[in-house]
Parts: structure tokens; C-alpha cells; sequence
């Protein structure tokens, strides 16, 4: 068994980064398994190294450490070409200029994005230029059973269509690194938040036309700020650099621990103390709304 943290160093971990990484750690570590860290530095206009320092700093310091890695995806273009030259071969690729699309690729889709943007054909620019690369999607239903969410279903099609898989600038999409990681590297289960219950659909899908086994996936509850949207690098307040000056890391991982309802009480522990409590049973499937402290 090999679970994974995949984070993007594009800004300092938030409270909802540290949600998803805990109970990743929990989930592998109480099947007996490891835990990879990968960064996913494929948008090279907002990776930075040292936020890729902070982050494992951060999660050394919250007593998440892993097993394999850090892998940074900005090393491995070379195989992600391989895998794209597969589909090329098998026809599925074509030349498009879906310019919004086109930005959102190389970030993991939110549930807050609408899918349209993928599906829609637009025109070369004016005076010609470089084409981003989308897959052909066929009409083809997926079906997955999550972990904690049960049964989902995805009409391809439909409800995902073409979707971009190389940027015009070169940069890799997300969905084709991930899927090419994962498997790569092994991975048997990914845990991440129920915004991207979607896009499981779109890497099995994709995952199936290279012939890589099936994993587990585990979807979590987002935690929410007061007015009830995803925790996201925006809500300063809730980041780790200024969560540090309030609390300790034992603090943050036993509310973490109560918001998914492994304690009865909000109290300090450490993440090996939760090992033996941990129980997707218990994991609510309504999202958590996080209440700011007013200074």
C-alpha cells in the first residue's frame, strides 16, 4: 500500500492542505503502508522552490513525514512526452486554442470551475501561434467506487469532454502528470478533498487508455471559511505562517482530529497518536465550516 501528498508550491499550506495531508498520512499509515511526497511544480509561472522548502519544513514540523520522495514534477518532462507520444499513436490528440482552459490545466480542477470551458472549440488566434494539445474523449461512462462518498459516475462525454493535456507554452497538464505519476510511482490510494470527486473520473479515464491499473480513491469533507467557501492560499489567517504564531503542531492536528471527528474532544495530540482511532466511518460527509479567531 502507497499513499501520496501531492502538493502545488504556489503559496504557503493552508488549513484545508493540512486536512488532506493528515488524513492521508492516517489512512496509509493505518493500513501499514508509506506515504510519497510529490510536488507538483508543473505551472512554472507560480512554482516557487521555497515554497516547496516551506512546505516539507511544515509538515516535518506537524510530524507528517514521508516515506519516498520529494519527486518534483518539473524533473520528469521527459517522461510525460512518452506518455503523450502513446496517445498521439493511438489518435487521440489535437491542436486547440482554448485559452481558459488552457490556464486552468496545469492547476487540479475545483468543483467551483465549471467544465464547459474544456468542451468548447474555439478558433486559432489571430496571426497564427502555437497550439495547446487536447485528448479526443469518447462517449464513454466511468464508474468508480470512493472510499467515503460511495459510487460516483462520470458521462465523459458529457459532463467532462476534450480536455487539455499539454499548454500551447510547453507546461504539462495536470490530469496527464498525475496519472503518469501515480502510476509510475505506484501509488495505491489517493486521499484529496471531494472537490475533485470529478476528476477521478478523468484519470481513470486517462489511466485505462495507458493500461495502468485502477487505485483507491478517498475523497474528505472540505474544511470551509465563515462564508462558506473552500479554504483556499487567499484565507491568510488560516495559513500555516500565521497558524504557527497562535498554535503548536499539536494544537493543529487535534482540531484537524476533532473536525474529523477521530477525538470527542477538541485537545493536542500528535498524528501517531490518532493511527488507532482512525476510521473512514467516523469522517463526516458534510463540509466543515471554519470559524476565524477575531484578535
Amino acid at each position: 500500500m502507497k499513499g501520496r501528498f501531492a502538493p502545488s508550491p504556489t503559496g504557503r499550506m493552508h488549513l484545508g492542505n493540512v486536512f488532506s495531508a493528515l488524513l492521508s498520512w492516517l489512512s496509509i499509515k493505518s493500513q501499514g503502508g508509506e506515504w510519497l511526497l510529490r510536488i507538483e511544480d508543473i505551472d512554472p509561472q507560480r512554482s516557487k522552490q521555497h515554497y516547496a522548502d516551506q512546505i516539507m519544513r511544515d509538515l516535518e514540523w506537524l510530524g507528517l513525514t514521508w516515506d519516498e520522495g520529494p519527486y518534483y514534477q518539473s524533473e520528469r518532462s521527459d517522461i510525460y512526452e512518452e506518455h503523450l507520444s502513446i496517445l498521439r499513436n493511438k489518435g487521440l490528440l489535437y491542436p486547440s486554442y482554448k485559452t481558459r482552459a488552457e490556464r486552468l490545466a496545469v492547476s487540479a480542477p475545483q468543483s467551483s470551475l465549471p467544465s464547459s470551458p474544456l468542451m468548447e472549440w474555439e478558433q486559432p488566434l489571430k496571426g497564427g501561434g502555437a497550439a495547446a494539445t487536447s485528448l479526443r474523449v469518447s462517449d464513454t461512462i466511468i464508474t468508480y467506487t470512493d472510499r467515503h462518498y460511495g459510487k460516483q459516475t462520470i458521462d465523459m462525454k458529457n459532463d467532462i469532454g476534450d480536455f487539455i493535456v499539454r499548454r500551447r507554452d510547453g507546461a504539462w497538464a495536470y490530469q496527464l502528470a498525475v496519472v503518469v505519476d501515480d502510476a509510475l510511482m505506484g501509488i495505491t490510494e489517493v486521499v484529496r478533498g471531494r472537490d475533485l470527486l470529478q476528476s477521478a473520473g478523468q484519470q481513470i479515464y486517462l489511466g485505462e487508455l495507458f493500461g495502468f491499473p485502477r487505485m483507491e480513491y478517498a475523497h474528505l469533507p472540505l474544511l470551509c471559511n465563515e462564508a462558506g467557501q473552500r479554504l483556499s492560499k487567499r484565507d491568510k489567517s488560516m495559513d500555516l505562517g500565521q497558524l504557527q504564531q497562535r498554535f503548536s503542531a499539536e494544537e493543529i492536528i487535534g482540531t484537524l482530529a476533532f473536525f474529523a471527528h477521530l477525538i470527542d474532544k477538541n485537545e493536542p495530540c500528535r498524528p501517531q497518536d490518532l493511527l488507532p482511532l482512525f476510521d473512514w466511518n467516523k469522517v463526516p460527509l458534510a463540509d466543515i465550516k471554519v470559524e476565524i479567531e477575531k484578535s
